[in-house]
């Protein structure tokens, strides 16, 4: 690939356990022009995690799986930029003397935290955070140049969203937008450079970043595409009005929530708890919420499900407004994007150890069997009975059957005694090459699970490397440019345990500002900007017919025609002044 350094590419040929050249094509299509920057892209495998929404009562939780992206960009800050920092830190010295030996000095500048949970009825990315350093200034991009934030941020989404789409799966992303100064870069917001947005700036700038892929080909692809927005304490108007502005704004968006259209619980039952459709991600207001009124509600009421105080969405968001994030003096906003498939799309292809389906109602020994749990069409299925419902008129005697059942089985556990010889296992450590070349033994595809080589980081780690990593970054220093570089290099350093990580690129976008947005430059997400029109001939005036601004009688005589592709310019004697009244 072009965009790719040859440098970078040998460097990281060895040490690099997955990535794909699409995300460095995609992310240097949308940066500016003739600037090199380093993609730093880390994921970890899928992992069983804990189910993101509570089962109805009597129902199992959803076998769920979880999948971390980390996408860092940095760039060159070397020469005259690093000499500002002046010995601020021991490891600025360092970045002096590399400096002095001409060799590159990298500072990261930007850097997003996604997480992909996956069912066997639906995909969910939940946008964790995003920050950056203040230091892409070094980079004195022309005034006017669109954000290489914004674009970098929509373009890493767009790629997840191309790579994880699984057929006749409804696909979900969804963030929380909050004004801080800092998230991933620590004393970043002493840097005069950084760019913090307030309550509202922030809002509208996530709904800017996610509106395309609305409007993209890749979402008018889907069966139906809908962008959805809450803002706790504000009304619909005001709302609607941090929204984009584009022609198809107005039917992309809508003021609300989609828990319900999002909760595959909602075709299955007539009637489900409140609390089934509340989802727990992590550092989430309203999952905090949620665990308030699971403690706070009664034991016989938490069993079934129920709350004591919220019953409905309405009542939950409305209390939600006087939440701590949201009630501080701040703007906070929750984003849904939902796209849900074609309903002519085929399922996905599933090995059938996986998932096995029943062609019959009777198994191999003729016996009536019970085909499994499937996802089932809305308009064409009838609820079954609330099981909160089935509780209540369930039997008391029933009951104490199922209690005594669970006490016996408790009282054999207790009984189990481990016996014999304790023979401790041998420790085996971990060498740099292990974990460097951590590759994962497990399948691309399973019934709750997409995982293609194309979708994967440049550098694989496991979950408990993935948190030291990001981590380490939490504690590094970023309020000078000197401990930029160092702690730059030293988070590079030990994300590839010793060795070096990354691919150079330079980007592709041609500036607005040099061609006026033409044709010459992609657009975001493939659409081309909008081209100028060609004039046939250049309108030029003589430097004779340069004067001050004069009234707007003698205006009207300073002016060029332009006829036949010639420039007709008036001479100085055909221009007379008004006489000066008596």
């Amino acid at each position: 690939m072009s965009s790719v350094a040859p440098s970078a590419s040998r460097r990281d040929a060895k040490g690099s356990a997955g990535g794909d050249t699409s995300l460095l094509d995609k992310l240097a299509s949308v940066l500016p022009q003739g600037y090199k920057f380093d993609v730093h892209h880390l994921s970890t495998p899928p992992t069983k995690t804990q189910a993101l929404c509570s089962a109805p009562p009597g129902e199992k939780d959803d076998k769920t799986y979880n999948e971390s992206h980390f996408l860092a960009i940095s760039v060159d800050a070397r020469h005259d930029t690093v000499a500002g920092a002046k010995r601020a830190s021991p490891g600025a010295d360092g970045a002096d003397g590399a400096k002095a030996a001409g060799t590159r000095q990298s500072v990261l500048v930007f850097a997003i935290e996604i997480f992909i949970f996956t069912t066997a009825y639906q995909t969910v990315f939940f946008v964790s955070k995003a920050d950056s350093t203040g230091y892409l200034q070094l980079l004195n991009l022309p005034k006017g140049t669109r954000s290489p934030v914004r674009e970098v941020s929509a373009a890493f989404l767009e790629y997840l969203l191309e790579h994880r789409r699984r057929k006749n799966m409804q696909t979900v992303v969804n963030l929380f937008a909050r004004a801080q100064a800092q998230y991933l870069f620590p004393g970043s917001v002493e840097n005069k450079g950084k760019h913090v947005l307030d309550d509202w700036g922030l809002v509208r700038w996530w709904c800017r970043v996610l509106n395309p892929l609305l409007e993209s080909p890749g979402g008018r692809a889907w069966a139906n595409a809908k962008g959805y927005l809450i803002v706790p304490g504000l009304e619909e108007k005001e709302m609607r009005a941090l929204t984009p502005r584009t022609p198809a704004s107005a039917d992309n968006w809508v003021i609300g929530h989609p828990m319900e259209r999002i909760s595959h619980y909602t075709t299955e039952f007539d009637w489900i708890p409140l609390r089934c459709l509340i989802p727990r991600y992590p550092d989430d207001p309203k999952s905090r919420f949620r665990d308030e009124l699971d403690e706070e509600a009664a034991k016989w009421k938490e069993d079934m499900g129920e709350w004591k105080s919220v019953k409905t969405p309405d009542q939950f968001w409305e209390m939600m407004a006087h939440r701590q994030e949201c009630s501080s003096g701040r703007l906070t906003g929750f984003i849904w994007l939902v796209f849900d498939p074609k309903t002519n799309e085929a399922p996905p292809q599933i090995p059938s150890q996986q998932l096995v389906t029943p062609t019959s109602s009777f198994d191999g020994s003729g016996q009536p069997a019970t085909p499994p749990r499937r996802r089932v069409d809305i308009s064409g299925h009838t609820p079954r009975a609330s099981p909160l419902k089935l509780t209540q008129t369930s039997t008391p005697t029933a009951t104490a059957a199922e209690e005594k059942a669970k006490a016996r089985t408790k009282a054999r556990e207790r009984k189990k005694r481990l016996t014999g010889l304790i023979i401790p296992r041998q420790p085996r450590a971990k060498t740099h090459q292990q974990q460097r070349d951590y590759i994962p033994n497990r399948p691309n595809t399973t019934a709750y699970y997409h995982w293609p080589p194309q979708g994967r980081g440049n550098k694989i780690v496991d979950e408990t490397d993935y948190k030291r990593i990001v981590e380490l970054l939490l504690h590094l220093d970023f309020s000078t440019l000197g401990k930029a570089v160092s702690s730059t290099r030293r988070w590079i350093s030990e994300a590839a345990v010793g060795g070096r990580w990354g691919h150079e690129i330079v980007g592709r976008r041609i500036s607005a500002l040099v061609f006026g947005g033409g044709s010459g430059g992609s657009g975001l997400f493939g659409e081309k900007a909008p081209a100028t029109k060609s004039v046939g001939a250049v309108n030029m005036l003589g430097t004779g017919l340069v004067r001050k601004k004069a009234k707007a009688e003698e205006a009207s005589a300073e002016t060029a025609t332009v006829k036949g592709g010639q420039v007709n310019m008036l001479g100085a004697g055909l221009v007379r002044k008004k006489p000066k009244a008596a």
